[in-house]
């Protein structure tokens, strides 16, 4: 069943404009409508990107090898050998770039978030979550490490330099605003700047396109937009996070032509989640990703742990859409299908 689908079930008020999408797509428009009612959605939806095929800018890459790069540390890299890469983040965002700049074949392990098809049979280096393993890094013998310090412990990043192996670390940070650079990045550590820019140009378009089709349906009135929450959940821990102003999720949210209720109420960064702030928020919708809210029981789960979602809007009407943890702020070439699913969920029309 398609998101679209199990929303208009919910609320069969929308089969009316769904009707009239479906006409208008035999006669041959390719417009959405606008959705203006929203908020009248009920229930939880699993949004999901249902092709995630990596497509290489070039299948025959070129790399300009030695190259020297000044990382994000400001630490100046001489980067000799790229026949065994790990690319190694706590987003997947790294190493799905390594292959789409066309060396996949290069790549000899991964991290927990790295999930897609063409990587889910390299050696695992992060197998307690995404704590990196010296010892499984170093049976790899990798030539080359691109990574961030969103992974740890950062000793062990130290001992792969202090056995030579050449580590170019990258942004950590992860947004709408800046896919483009992380991409420019991580081209440069492997020599491949100028095919690096040629994918950060597609990308970007891509996301441009998917951003502008999204606006089509979205309700124009401001009064009217979906307010929504992102939040971080791991129930086993008891850690409940409000991510708001500066998290990354603040833009997808404002992508999705929708209002960042954390950042509305002052939330900056992840902030531990309080009943007062949740309350506050008032939000229509709550975004998650999939394991998080199965750490917590599912949507019933939630309302019994965390009392103030259910004085929310969003408690009320159930309404919480996740999305795997590998793909919902990867932040990358898959953020226009990203994009695309989140607001078929929001809006209950198929994108």
């Amino acid at each position: 069943m398609t998101i679209a689908s199990l929303a208009l079930s919910r609320c069969p008020q929308l089969l009316a404009g769904a009707l009239v999408l479906a006409l208008t797509a035999c006669g041959g428009a390719t417009s959405p409508q606008r959705v203006d009612d929203a908020q009248s959605l009920t229930g939880a939806v699993t949004a999901t990107v249902d092709d995630a095929t990596v497509h290489a800018i070039t299948d025959d890459p070129q790399p300009a090898i030695p190259a020297t790069v000044t990382d994000v540390q400001g630490t100046e890299v001489v980067v000799d050998d790229i026949s065994r890469i790990l690319a190694l983040d706590l987003y997947g965002t790294t190493s799905r770039i390594v292959f789409e700049l066309g060396l996949g074949a290069n790549v000899v392990g991964r991290d927990s978030s790295s999930t897609f098809d063409e990587i889910a049979d390299a050696t695992l280096v992060t197998p307690a979550g995404h704590e990196l393993n010296a010892e499984a890094i170093l049976q790899l013998a990798p030539t080359l490490i691109i990574t961030d310090t969103s992974l740890g412990p950062w000793s062990v990043i130290e001992q792969m330099r202090d056995a030579g192996v050449s580590v170019v670390v990258v942004d950590s940070h992860r947004s709408m605003d800046n896919v483009d650079e992380i991409t420019r990045q991580v081209g440069a550590a492997v020599g491949l700047s100028d095919e690096a820019e040629r994918l950060a140009e597609r990308t970007q378009a891509e996301i441009d396109e998917a951003v502008a089709e999204i606006a089509q349906i979205a309700p124009a009135d401001e009064g009217e937009k979906l307010r929504v929450a992102f939040l971080y959940l791991r129930g086993q821990s008891g850690v409940y996070y409000l991510f708001g102003e500066g998290s990354g999720s603040d833009s997808l949210i404002e992508a999705l032509g929708a209002v960042d209720v954390a950042s509305e109420v002052g939330v900056t960064g992840m902030k531990p989640m309080t009943d007062e702030a949740l309350v506050a928020a008032s939000p229509d919708v709550v975004l998650c990703m999939t394991k998080g809210l199965e750490s917590v029981g599912g949507v019933d789960g939630l309302l019994e742990n965390v009392p103030a979602f259910a004085q929310t809007p969003a408690g009320t009407n159930r309404r919480v859409i996740d999305m795997d943890d590998s793909q919902i702020l990867s932040f990358g070439s898959t953020t226009p299908d990203v994009l695309r699913s989140l607001a078929s969920a929001l809006y209950g029309v198929d994108l």
